[in-house]
């Protein structure tokens, strides 16, 4: 997919971070825009915002975790702008302790935004693509997390691994059927967002009475590590740049930050060797 303009872009996660800078970028690529988020006053600010700038935009409040709310973000596309040709499955949270530690309510909730929101949207938004029969492309935004291996941010790590599966199997699949829809996996390092206050979002739903974990050092730790990964990150704007700069070459990996390269590589090389798993800390961090 090679040109943009005029043509209609979804967004999850687009009140902040890499969707909030994928959203700026495809205003400047001269698309229409639909941005989709939770959190609604951040979702409104960002609306305002490029439509001040002049842009084509339509906010939805949209919980991906809700199979009704993809398909009333879907209807709300096609009656407003008629197709669907960059979808950019982007909402996320961070989160989870150890594996044993991490509660019922943790798991259901970092899975269902994570996992299920791209589910949801996959089997909502492809079948309206394959109807248009025209050239498409699909953005799942997975993680460095889903490459490598490590401890810690337990149940984010297991969903970016099952995210970055979902999207090579569905790469796959339209590929045999030779359709018009491209595929790409996003998988940042460490990027400068609100992904460890991610749990300002969190429905109460999932936060029950004596769900609540005393912290143990190695989560402190670990803890610490991340945030400090993020405050030291590249920009969303960064990751934003790569991202269209592999669709539109069809690229199916995307990799901002090549520094991390090296975690992946060691991880192939272990289950290849047959090697116990090897945590490698980024040098820069």
């Amino acid at each position: 997919m090679k040109q943009f303009e005029n043509k209609v872009a979804v967004i999850t996660g687009a009140a902040s971070g890499i969707g909030r800078a994928l959203a700026t970028r495809c205003v400047e690529e001269q698309m229409k825009v639909v941005l989709a988020d939770v959190e609604v006053a951040a979702l409104q600010r960002v609306e305002q915002e490029l439509q001040a700038a002049g842009a084509t935009v339509l906010a939805v409040v949209t919980d991906v975790s809700k199979e009704k709310d993809i398909q009333m973000l879907a209807q709300k596309t096609l009656d407003s702008f008629g197709a669907v040709h960059l979808l950019f499955n982007n909402a996320g949270v961070g989160g989870g302790s150890t594996i044993w530690q991490s509660t019922l309510a943790d798991w259901q909730w970092v899975m269902n935004v994570n996992l299920w929101g791209a589910i949801h949207a996959t089997q909502i938004f492809v079948p309206m693509m394959l109807k248009q029969g025209t050239e498409c492309h699909i953005v799942n935004t997975a993680s460095l997390a889903g490459l490598e291996s490590g401890p810690g941010n337990s149940i984010y790590r297991v969903s970016k691994h099952a995210l970055v599966s979902l999207s090579e199997t569905l790469y796959h699949e339209l590929k045999m059927i030779q359709s018009k829809i491209g595929v790409s996996v996003l998988c940042p390092g460490f990027v400068q967002t609100q992904i460890c206050d991610a749990h300002r979002n969190r429905p109460a739903e999932y936060s029950k009475p004596g769900d609540i974990v005393e912290p143990s050092p190695m989560t402190t730790a670990i803890d610490q590590f991340i945030r400090s990964g993020v405050e030291q990150g590249i920009s969303p704007k960064e990751v934003a740049d790569h991202t269209f700069l592999a669709i539109k070459s069809n690229r199916f990996y995307i990799l901002p930050d090549p520094s991390y390269k090296e975690a992946v590589r060691q991880r192939m090389e272990d289950i290849l060797n047959q090697h116990n798993p090897t945590f490698v800390i980024p040098s820069h961090i």
